[in-house]
């Protein structure tokens, strides 16, 4: 679709994610107003055992007020691949390394207002390591046989949308 932008008025600078209003002109002449969070992105990870178990993060997420279950994640910091911030994160949060990481997909997390993408890696033959965990990071390592970690995502408690598309990304190509 061809459009210009007009305008980009940034509306708020953060830790983690900018806000912008631009306004944009379509090829008929239309101008529209889009609310625009730019994020410059993140890696996850899928640790999956040598029993066919996943290795799952709980934590709090303050946005939503509950505890969460979502596959090691992270933000990817300034000149850093994807996968480096995958194997990273891996390491941090659940204190294992990985002997064998396959690269599964990207994909936007919002795209109708958010430039947020997230590449999704799979982590085999892992290796027990040293966990480190930011300051505000509070987390517990949980395992579960895949199939329980798909049956736990049809029964609402796994809600994380990267997770979710994770897990069954993986159940897929390892059934």
């Amino acid at each position: 679709m061809e459009f210009e932008t007009i305008t980009s008025e940034s509306m708020f600078q953060g830790k983690i994610l900018d806000v912008y209003k631009d306004t944009i002109r379509f090829a008929n002449g239309h101008e529209a107003v889009r609310e625009i969070i730019r994020h410059r992105g993140a890696a996850a990870v899928v640790p999956l055992t040598e029993n066919g178990e996943v290795i799952l993060v709980e934590q709090f997420r303050y946005a939503v007020q509950k505890d969460t279950l979502e596959i090691p994640a992270g933000l990817i910091e300034t000149g850093e691949e994807p996968l480096t911030c995958a194997k990273r994160e891996l390491e941090e949060e659940t204190g294992y390394r990985a002997g064998e990481v396959e690269f599964l997909f990207d994909f936007y997390s919002s795209p109708g207002y958010c430039t947020e993408k997230i590449s999704i890696y799979l982590a085999k033959n892992l290796i027990p390591s040293q966990q480190h965990l930011d300051d505000d990071e509070f987390v517990t390592i949980q395992s579960y046989p895949l199939e329980d970690a798909i049956e736990m995502i049809r029964e609402g408690k796994i809600t994380d949308g990267k997770t979710i598309a994770a897990l069954m990304a993986v159940y897929a190509t390892e059934k």
